[in-house]
């Protein structure tokens, strides 16, 4: 089936949407704090789902909180192409972080009620849980067990903080749906996001067809040592907790630097005790996250850190909890869903780049079980997870153009794949 005339987005009611959806939460910089299965993302994921039975769609919630909005194609029974992203912040986050590629698809949707036009597969847009991890971690984890990395026992026992989990935030919420998570067929799918880094606006790019995700590993670590006052307890005497953590800070920061320009390693949270001022720190907890897309360098900066953490704690007589939480390797995106992207990049006529992502999505784990790919769009200087944030108008259009032509030509690809001789 061929791809209709005129194939154009509302631009202005995508940029409008947006900006409604980023009152949710606002904050006083310009940003967003809408962490995950909290009141507020509730309030998101209502005006989501509002937006959706609007434009005609059918909404259903798998048990993981997971929300799909369906418009049928003409035949239904073909798999979906999907598109989606996450409503879900970080705790100082911006207005585009994720909500973009949520109301692009809706856009698609829209825009295709304003055409009448049909698509021979169905189209969905997907709203995934807790991208973030910023409330539970590991980040991604609904996705992940929608492509089968994690079970579902695993992912409803992800625990904040204060050791609410997120089944018992589901249920709160009035989230935790009934349909199964995954096990089911998808056509294809399709995220678009800001790029989250610099290099399209430095480049004078509207659109980054992105080819592949960097891997990742994030760790949790535990040093134990022994609380003391601060006065009396001589220095070569102490066992400072802190101590550690901070040299290990400084290690991280070398192993990176060493990996550059394409690994990534960052400390991000740290928690003390007894966190007094006159108290030489007994434990202290923190993150470490790496990243890059070589999964042979990335293994490098694993067995470099592990060296470095036991010589450290060593030295000052810590004991150590040592976990590795989360990995997965560098993924390379389908073939067919990147060309697809590269071709509604030409018939739009945006100029464009292929990139590489350094920043994990879900897109990586629907890798898994669907052919996926990426659209990425500019965000100014390059800065995310931040308040202040920030595309333009034109650019999200742009993005919104370039997926409407995707879909379009995966949806209408797979009723010919079914039609032709085995």
């Amino acid at each position: 089936m061929s791809t209709p005339q005129n194939v154009a987005v509302n631009g202005s009611r995508l940029w409008q949407s947006l900006m409604d959806m980023a009152q949710i939460g606002a904050t006083p910089k310009g940003g967003v704090c809408r962490l995950a299965l909290t009141d507020l993302d509730k309030q998101g994921r209502d005006l989501f789902v509002r937006w959706c039975e609007e434009a005609g769609c059918t909404v259903s919630v798998d048990r993981m909180g997971n929300i799909f909005a369906r418009r049928p194609g003409r035949d239904d029974s073909l798999p979906p192409v999907i598109m989606g992203s996450h409503l879900d912040s970080q705790p100082t986050g911006g207005k585009y972080d994720g909500v973009y590629g949520v109301l692009a698809g809706l856009e698609v949707v829209r825009s295709l009620n304003d055409m009448n036009y049909v698509t021979e597969a169905p189209v969905e847009v997907a709203v995934w849980t807790n991208e973030e991890g910023s409330r539970f971690a590991p980040a991604m984890v609904s996705s992940g067990v929608f492509a089968g990395v994690f079970d579902l026992d695993y992912g409803l026992s992800r625990a904040d903080l204060d050791g609410k989990t997120m089944g018992e935030e589901l249920a709160r919420i009035g989230y935790a749906g009934d349909r199964e998570v995954g096990g089911r067929k998808v056509g294809a799918y399709f995220e678009a996001h800001i790029e989250q880094g610099p290099i399209l606006e430095i480049e004078g790019k509207t659109i980054g067809v992105v080819t592949d995700c960097q891997g990742q590993r994030w760790y949790e670590i535990t040093f134990t040592g022994q609380e003391a006052h601060a006065g009396p307890t001589p220095m070569v005497r102490r066992k400072d907790a802190l101590l550690g953590a901070a040299r290990v800070v400084d290690a991280v920061n070398r192993i990176g630097m060493k990996y550059g320009p394409l690994a990534c390693a960052t400390v991000g949270l740290m928690q003390i005790h007894p966190n007094s001022r006159n108290v030489i720190p007994g434990r202290v907890f923190f993150t470490v996250d790496f990243r890059h897309p070589d999964d042979g360098i990335l293994a490098a900066m694993d067995g470099e850190l592990r060296a470095e953490v036991e010589r450290i704690a060593g030295g000052i007589g810590l004991e150590t909890d040592f976990q590795q939480i989360w990995y997965y390797a560098p993924i390379k995106f389908d073939e067919s869903c990147v060309a697809a992207v590269r071709k509604g990049v030409e018939r739009t006529g945006h100029s464009f780049r292929d990139i590489v992502s350094g920043a994990g999505h879900d897109a990586c784990y629907l890798s898994k079980v669907a052919p996926t790919a990426m659209v990425f769009i500019p965000c100014i200087d390059g800065i995310s997870h931040n308040e202040v944030e920030e595309t333009t108008p034109e650019w999200s259009t742009a993005g919104c153009e370039v997926l409407l032509h995707a879909v379009l030509d995966r949806a209408n690809a797979m009723a010919e794949q079914v039609k032709a001789p085995a």
